[in-house]
């Protein structure tokens, strides 16, 4: 494994579809200080073409393979989400620092167990690829709110627009894959835990799909009582829309207008356009996070320490999963639905030390 501040991180990609290829290339071509050497998906064919464009890259065509081998440091894991658990286990098994695109799990109880096994090991491995964390307009804000700029938080109002989704794509994916998003962003600029959700759908747009309930408006409680509005509208046909405002005791800010923080209590004016797709508005963000980790990993490795990671953890990934998995059952109720989430330092049971 990389041993020192100098060495260059080895990673496996697994998965190399839209999102994978796209770190491939941003590991390889704008990251300094990691090289991607092992490349696997469920396509052999798209794993060798992925590749071909990685110099150094081999493919190895079992995931597992690919997570234990031994010319690989770390792994980014951008599979879909029912693989992930067997995949991040896999990665604990080896002890190797893994960056996981969300959802951390598909299911609560796998996520929690997750979390569990980490903290028996003693060591932060998993970062979960909540990429909004890195983006500088959502740093902005971030450190506004911890600096008191706005006096205490109030409310948040948070809008997640996409010009169209994958056939197949339905009312729950809307909660676990769009509206996820707008839950790790609300713990993280407010700082506390969701404990509430309720989900509403009013008039179907009419150009989504049969059975699509969209938009939908999402009221999230947080622990202090603080409100979060959340509108995902996946079929506007115009463009990639998210837009974040915070209201606070002594003013608020706008962000995702694409033209920085505008706050509506300075004189400026502003516009700009919408962008096409995520991977345009968030562009930025996502380099960053994946500079960021692999400096966390690379410091790691070289200060024999216990952090691999450099953004949200397993703990997120298991928060998230489990406001989404109340969401979709508020949705299909059409009730608002407790969260509830285990304590988080809670102690690893003998049944879960035995199988480590």
């Amino acid at each position: 494994m990389a041993t020192s501040k100098n060495a260059e991180l080895r990673v496996a990609v697994i998965g190399v579809g839209l999102m994978g290829a796209d770190h491939v290339a941003r590991l390889t071509d704008r990251i300094s200080g990691a090289q991607v050497t092992v490349i696997s998906d469920y396509s052999p064919a798209r794993a060798a073409e992925v590749a071909a464009g990685a110099p150094g890259a081999r493919v190895v065509d079992n995931a597992l393979d690919a997570i234990a081998d031994p010319d690989v440091d770390a792994v980014l894991l951008a599979t879909p989400g029912p693989a992930h658990a067997e995949q991040l286990h896999a990665c604990l098994d080896v002890a190797k620092p893994v960056l996981c695109e969300k959802p951390m799990t598909t299911d609560v109880h796998s996520s929690l167990e997750l979390v569990r096994r980490e903290q028996s090991l003693g060591r932060k491995l998993i970062q979960v690829g909540f990429m909004r964390r890195f983006d500088p307009e959502y740093r902005q804000l971030k450190q506004a709110i911890d600096a008191g700029d706005f006096g205490a938080p109030l409310l948040l109002h948070c809008a997640h627009r996409n010009p169209a989704v994958p056939v197949g794509f339905d009312s729950a994916m809307m909660v676990r894959d769009s509206l996820v998003h707008e839950v790790d962003s609300a713990r993280f600029l407010l700082g506390e835990e969701i404990t509430a959700i309720t989900v509403h759908t009013p008039t179907s747009n009419s150009q989504a799909p049969a059975g699509l309930r969209d938009p939908q408006l999402t009221l999230f409680e947080t622990e202090s009582g603080r409100l979060v509005t959340a509108e995902v509208f996946v079929t506007t046909g115009v463009g990639y829309e998210v837009r974040t405002e915070l209201v606070g005791e002594k003013g608020s800010a706008t962000i995702g207008s694409d033209v920085g923080l505008v706050r509506k209590n300075s004189n400026g004016t502003w516009g700009g356009r919408i962008t096409a797709n995520f991977k345009e508005r968030f562009a930025e963000a996502y380099d960053e996070e994946l500079r960021a980790w692999v400096a966390a990993v690379r410091r790691g490795f070289a200060d024999g320490g216990d952090v691999f990671i450099a953004g949200p953890g397993s703990w997120d990934g298991y928060a998230a999963t489990a406001v989404c998995e109340a969401g979709v059952r508020a949705l299909e109720s059409g009730q608002r639905v407790a969260v509830e989430l285990a304590d988080q330092a809670a102690p690893v049971h003998d049944d879960m030390e035995a199988r480590l």
